[in-house]
C-alpha cells in the first residue's frame, strides 16, 4: 500500500498538545498538510501545568523541525450559548 499524502490540504486537530490528537497531528504533517495545531493548554481536570510551554507551541516546534508547516491555536472550540 502507499504511503497517504495530504499535500495541498489543511488539517485542524483540536486537542492536538499531547496524546492521539498529537499523534494525528504529526502524522498528517509528516504526510504533507499544513496543520492547525489547536489545544487549550490544560489538563483534563483543566488545570495548567504551569510551564511557558504551551503544548500547542512544542507540537508546532516539532512539525517545523522535520520541515513541516503549522501553526498554534489556543481558543476553545466549544459552542458558546
Amino acid at each position: 500500500m502507499s504511503e497517504l499524502r495530504y499535500d495541498g490540504k489543511v488539517a485542524i486537530v483540536t486537542g492536538a498538545g499531547n496524546g492521539l490528537g498529537k499523534a494525528y497531528a504529526l502524522m498528517l504533517a509528516k504526510g504533507g498538510a499544513k496543520v492547525v495545531v489547536n489545544d487549550l493548554g490544560f489538563n483534563v481536570k483543566g488545570e495548567s501545568d504551569g510551564t511557558s510551554n504551551h503544548p500547542a507551541d512544542l507540537v508546532v516546534a516539532e512539525i517545523k523541525s522535520f520541515g513541516g508547516q503549522a501553526v498554534a491555536d489556543k481558543h476553545s472550540v466549544e459552542q458558546g450559548d
